[in-house]
């Protein structure tokens, strides 16, 4: 075990170390090749975390290649167990088999892990760097998790609906099946990127074939590796997925020994409480087949902990699930965010908890409108974007359309109907916008239909600027409660604000709970004693005269918060009553005394639960959520619907790119549904959008850049950006590994160039970017470049704003520009023709819209 005497020396060095399974040695892994994993093998994985030192958990995972030997796979589970040992607690323990590793195990490698053919060879490097006699064919999975297996090199490889590398050293070209989305180009491209870096030092170059047609270049090299293609493209294997019902079934046995005999005994289904797990046993959480979790307590004996792993594969064995089912081993105390969240509640006591959130904080913390929008993170936990000061309107939903509410009755909402609440502040010197869909508990489908669309139609007025959240009644976030100030009020039916339609005589009995501004809300209940409560305070209404009741329990900031609402409700003389003093017309007006519950309010319960991130995807068969583990704001693809869970609520981002999930976004609330800690229905739902994302979403975030979108370039972009510099293949012999790529003549540097192609391809010439005028570079009658211009050039008069039509004879109306003189081009571009061309083409059309030549 020598490899495991520096261990304490390294964890700091570095996050991730790799070690390869090599003649039954743990052999460390070069830097530069990770991700890459060869299928004859197994590896082992550790994650340190920065902040270990803090009490962290780490991750240990154990990779199994699907043609590793036993011997391999014996050496690498006694590694690590001796690994489990030297790292101490606070450690989880992964099973990963090839093709099927955990989300967690996904996270280290962006942009996608690399599946290698064979073994590691003696004497052979894991990657190849500078070396460019190669001739490989990587087959790219554009869907998250991004992988990419190395395949035969032949058409029988390719497919409809997968992205296709071919590697021949100098040049890699990307080969986009025709049913790939644009996400999964662009995916596939920054694997594609990162190979020519790690592995080419950045000196390879890159095609790209969206259309056969219109690269045929680059078809007749694959032709010359890989032969004449015959018969058609063949559709990809469908991937098996499991939906979000699957994984919502969790049952949970205990494991023990009786005899020779290993016994798993079921104790419950979900939902499930932590009091079922018991710090001298150990057990096992099914989830569907999905994924098996070992919970191991802390007062279990050695030997089961040192069994953990065997015991999960007979378990896996017993049940039929197959042989690559995912297995993940907990401490107590060390347990995984996904663990934590298949209970109905996880306290961290015994880690020492200091993550409280929601209104406890706020009775400690006082607000700060500076501090929340300097430190999003408090805005987060606190769930407060400010202190509620900005400016509020209301509309009522009514016969599906929305009417405005007087100011004088803002707090003032009925259960039977619906609301649009719009409120507009300022953070940084930027106007921000959240609109609160308000759903009475109530309200009719129809109301909450209209509700949806008239939220639209504002949103449409606002270009798309407001952040929407869905709230239900009795389940408002902290914020919603602070713009009113404390006084919100919820009235029974589907009237007008209190004070209309209302009978004169009427008896109503209102349910006030909190102690400050963001945590009081007032219900109306039944006007039965039964409703009482004695930890909290009552205002009976009566035809002359109001009584606010005070429960034995409740405090005087309850008290003081009570007075204020009670004069909002009603203006008519109030009489103090306190619970056991109450008047006779006290009890009739409630029909009678009667048992209520009096028993003292246990505290708030703070779970310890961490913010998970999810990918949305529902693009093949139902609904799936693939989680990102220790995710990042680079995490958030644009064209891409992701869910981020804080417990408290769900946040739903929808990527620039993904406007056509909009309307189907909400239907992601359907998770709260499933998930099989039983969640309420009635969590608020946050729909975000890139580049308005508010500090209570970013807050989350470790780190986050709000200029990130202003230069986030399309897929389409990227590739049409990387055109400026011109690049050439001199030479494409039979021996297609060795044909030579000449450097740009400009920059000499070669670069991403995508081909559109020509009709002359019998010439192993690559014209790329336009020809300015007075190059002495040869033209072409078939190129798409601008021809050149001499004599001075046309006037400018001639070209500028000028339809196709009008143009002088000759004239080629996709390049008017071309046909001006150098003194006019720079005249009016600010830059010479050169300059002008060796521009990204997307800036080229920009310009020549701008100054009147598109």
């Amino acid at each position: 075990m020598d490899t495991l005497k520096g261990l304490s020396a390294i964890k700091n060095q570095r996050d991730l170390h790799i070690w390869i399974i090599e003649n039954l040695k743990m052999v460390p892994v070069p830097e530069k090749a990770y991700g890459n994993f060869f299928e004859e093998h197994c590896y082992i994985v550790l994650r340190v975390p920065q902040e270990a030192a803090q009490g962290a958990t780490k991750d240990l995972h154990y990779w199994v290649g699907k043609l590793a030997d036993p011997e391999a796979l014996a050496a690498a589970g006694s590694f690590i167990q001796h690994l489990q040992e030297a790292l101490g607690g606070a450690t989880v323990q992964h099973r990963e088999v090839q093709g099927h590793e955990s989300a967690c195990f996904h996270s280290y490698f962006r942009p996608g892990i690399i599946y290698r053919k064979g073994g590691l060879a003696s004497g052979r490097k894991h990657v190849e760097t500078n070396v460019y006699n190669i001739q490989r064919l990587l087959c790219i999975r554009g869907r998250k998790p991004v992988s990419a297996t190395e395949v035969e090199l032949s058409w029988n490889s390719f497919n409809k609906d997968d992205i296709f590398l071919l590697d021949l050293g100098n040049m890699m070209i990307q080969w986009n099946g025709p049913k790939t989305s644009t996400a999964e180009k662009a995916r596939g491209l920054a694997l594609t990127r990162s190979l020519k870096d790690r592995e080419r030092g950045g000196r390879a170059q890159i095609g790209i074939v969206d259309d056969e047609v219109e690269a045929p270049e680059l078809m007749q090299i694959m032709e010359a590796v890989l032969g004449r293609r015959v018969g058609n493209l063949r559709a990809a294997m469908p991937s098996k997925s499991i939906n979000e019902v699957q994984k919502a079934s969790v049952r949970i046995y205990h494991v023990y020994e009786k005899g020779k005999d290993l016994v798993f005994q079921e104790l419950a289904t979900c939902p499930l409480t932590q009091d079922l797990l018991q710090k001298e046993d150990c057990y096992i959480l099914d989830q569907g087949g999905f994924k098996i979790y070992v919970w191991q307590g802390h007062m279990s004996s050695l030997q089961e902990k040192k069994a953990a792993f065997s015991r999960a594969l007979g378990f896996i064995q017993a049940k039929g699930y197959p042989s690559h089912t995912n297995v993940e081993v907990v401490d107590d105390g060390a347990e995984s965010a996904a663990f934590k969240q298949l209970f109905q509640s996880w306290s961290g006591e015994q880690r020492g908890n200091k993550n409280h959130r929601g209104t406890s904080k706020l009775l400690q913390v006082k607000l700060d409108v500076g501090k929340l929008h300097s430190q999003p993170e408090l805005a987060a936990q606190l769930r407060m974007v400010d202190d509620g000061s900005g400016k509020v309107e209301v509309w009522c939903i009514q016969d599906s359309c929305r009417q405005s509410v007087d100011p004088k009755h803002h707090g003032q909402l009925c259960a039977g109907s619906c609301y649009l609440v719009l409120y507009t502040y300022q953070r940084m010197g930027l106007i921000q916008y959240i609109l609160y869909l308000w759903q009475g508990l109530q309200a009719a489908v129809h109301k909450i239909k209209a509700l949806n669309s008239n939220a639209e139609e504002l949103d449409i007025m606002y270009h798309g600027a407001l952040v929407q959240e869905h709230v239900t009644m009795g389940s408002e976030p902290p914020h919603f409660l602070a713009i009113f100030k404390g006084q919100l009020v919820v009235i029974q039916g589907s009237a007008g604000p209190i004070g209309k339609g209302q009978p004169v005589s009427a008896t109503r009995l209102f349910h006030i709970q909190g102690t400050d501004s963001c945590n009081t809300q007032t219900m109306e209940v039944p006007a039965r004693a039964s409703a009482l409560n004695s930890n909290d305070i009552f205002l009976l209404v009566t035809a002359g005269l109001c009584y606010l009741w005070f429960g034995k329990g409740c405090s005087g900031d309850q008290r003081e918060m009570a007075r204020t609402v009670a004069t909002v409700i009603s203006m008519k003389n109030q009489e103090m009553v306190l619970e056991g003093q109450e008047p006779p017309h006290f009890w009739e007006a409630l029909g009678g005394p009667a048992p209520y519950s009096s028993s003292k309010r246990l505290p708030e319960d703070v779970s310890d639960f961490q913010p998970r991130l999810f990918e949305c995807s529902c693009q093949t068969g139902p609904p799936v959520l693939t989680e990102v583990v220790f995710f990042s704001q680079e995490d958030l693809d644009k064209y891409d619907v992701m869910l981020l869970d804080t417990w408290q609520e769900i946040f739903l981002w929808l990527g620039a790119a993904a406007s056509q999930w909009k309307q189907e976004a909400v239907s992601w609330g359907q998770y709260l549904k499933t998930h099989p800690a039983g969640r309420s229905p009635a969590t608020p739902i946050v729909l975000v959008k890139q580049g308005h994302e508010p500090p209570i979403f970013t807050g989350w975030f470790r780190t986050w850049d709000p200029y990130k979108w202003t230069n986030n370039q399309s897929y389409e972009e990227v590739v049409e950006g990387s055109l400026g510099a011109v690049s050439t293949i001199s030479k494409i012999t039979a021996d297609v590994s060795n044909f030579q790529l000449s450097k740009c003549p400009s920059t000499g540097r070669p670069g991403l160039w995508a081909l559109r192609g020509s009709e002359n391809s019998s010439e192993n010439k690559l014209e790329l970017g336009p020809k300015v005028g007075g190059s002495s570079r040869s033209t072409s009658s078939t190129s798409s470049s601008p021809r050149a211009v001499s004599n001075g050039g046309l006037p400018r008069e001639q070209l500028m704003h000028q339809a196709a039509e009008d143009l002088p004879e000759g004239v080629d109306p996709a390049h008017k520009e071309s046909y001006l003189s150098d003194s006019d081009f720079q005249d009016i571009f600010g830059k010479s023709k050169e300059e002008f061309y060796s521009m990204a083409k997307w800036r080229q059309q920009q310009e020549k819209k701008q100054f009147g030549f598109f």
